[in-house]
């Protein structure tokens, strides 16, 4: 069975900092172009950042130089490491793999951020 798991989102203030995981199984996740989104109240899923399967990555402005993606292939597993936390950045962030077509979704782990 194909799965994403995401962890590590919580309460934080402004300024701070939070890394996100998503941990796949059933695929190889170094074989897929993986992401991060995510979806703010009342609002549209966007894409935060991405990672391709060759290591490339691209970032959305709002984030660009307070976000790192990064994967750890050995294990399986997607970061995102949040810094300078900003209360717009609050919303369920969302594990995306993807490969010729085939895309998979994690269930989202939610971010808050404010004092």
């Amino acid at each position: 069975q194909v799965q994403l798991v995401e962890s590590g989102g919580g309460l934080v203030q402004p300024g701070g900092s939070l890394t996100l995981s998503c941990a796949a199984s059933g695929i190889i996740a170094s074989m897929y172009h993986m992401g991060w989104y995510r979806q703010a109240p009342g609002k549209q899923r966007e894409l935060v950042a991405k990672i391709r399967s060759g290591g490339s990555t691209n970032y959305a402005e709002s984030v660009k130089g307070r976000f790192t993606i990064s994967r750890a292939n050995a294990k399986n597993t997607m970061y995102l490491q949040m810094n300078s936390l900003k209360p717009e950045d609050t919303a369920v962030y969302y594990c995306n793999a993807n490969r010729f077509g085939s895309e998979v979704w994690g269930q989202g782990t939610l971010v808050t951020v404010s004092s």
